[in-house]
């Protein structure tokens, strides 16, 4: 039974039409994770760590994000739009006009930012950013230390009679560290001014551990150590700093299965049209 001529060219082309589909099917799906890549938010939170501004109101883009900020205290993480964002600090109920530091900060998509507002008016007030990375592998915990001390000297950081960290200076953060779960007590030691400070913490698995050494040596507001806690993510530590990053090692397959399903109807079709012209 030979086909009308119509009907045979529309099954002629139907592999390719069905080919054409899948090709920009398998596109659309490298495309449009790219896409989504460029909408994740950033994740910010901010130490009040200047010790000659006092408790301070916060503007983001002239907006008050934050009222009656005090010294030492830490944000949790906030998501904002990636991009660049102007920020203020004010003295409380002063307004945005007299504010004392005013910097525009870009932060990136999936990328966490601790922001500290550091100095002193004789060294100069600034916004300080350090990038953050809340990967923690299973079964162990993170800890970190920030100093933001102007006038402590280098800092060093024991715990059960071992230093494990030395050399910090100020404006700098340590390197992070893997550590069991567990309650220890933390030294930070400023061997410059003689001076040690202790606190105790409790680590749990999957958890990310900041100790932040702020305020003034022999003057006010006191040296002092202030801790923070966030929720880490399951991982392998050093792949990435989005505290809701999504394993990417992988590729996907479906990708992969479009674009072979495409040749294999394209293919088709041109051997059904060689086959044709041979009879």
């Amino acid at each position: 039974m030979k086909l009308q001529p119509s009907l045979a060219s529309l099954v002629r082309h139907v592999p390719v039409a069905l080919g054409i589909l899948a090709l920009l099917a398998c596109i659309s799906t490298q495309v449009l994770p790219a896409r989504a890549q460029t909408t994740n938010p950033s994740f910010v939170r901010i130490i009040h760590a200047s010790p000659e501004v006092g408790t301070a109101d916060v503007f983001v883009d002239g907006a008050k994000l934050l009222s009656s900020f005090q010294f030492g205290t830490v944000t949790d993480y906030a998501a904002i739009p990636p991009g660049p964002h102007k920020v203020q600090i004010a003295l409380v109920g002063k307004g945005i006009g007299a504010s004392a530091i005013t910097q525009t900060l870009a932060v990136s998509p999936g990328v966490a930012y601790t922001v500290a507002a550091i100095g002193t008016k004789a060294t100069g007030l600034s916004l300080e950013v350090f990038i953050d990375n809340n990967l923690v592998a299973p079964g162990t915990a993170k800890l970190r230390v920030y100093h933001l001390s102007p006038n402590a000297g280098s800092i060093n950081v024991a715990t059960q009679g071992k230093t494990i960290t030395s050399g910090v200076t100020y404006q700098q953060a340590g390197q992070y560290l893997a550590l069991p779960q567990g309650s220890p007590t933390f030294n930070v030691i400023a061997p410059q001014v003689n001076t040690t400070l202790s606190i105790s913490a409790t680590l749990k698995t999957i958890s990310v551990t900041s100790i932040f050494v702020v305020g003034m040596f022999n003057s006010t507001p006191k040296l002092e150590l202030v801790l923070a806690q966030a929720t880490g993510l399951p991982g392998l530590p050093g792949t990435g700093s989005d505290p809701n990053v999504q394993p990417t090692s992988s590729q996907p397959l479906l990708p992969w299965l479009l674009g072979a399903l495409a040749c294999l109807l394209i293919g088709s079709n041109v051997l059904t049209r060689r086959l044709t012209r041979v009879r």
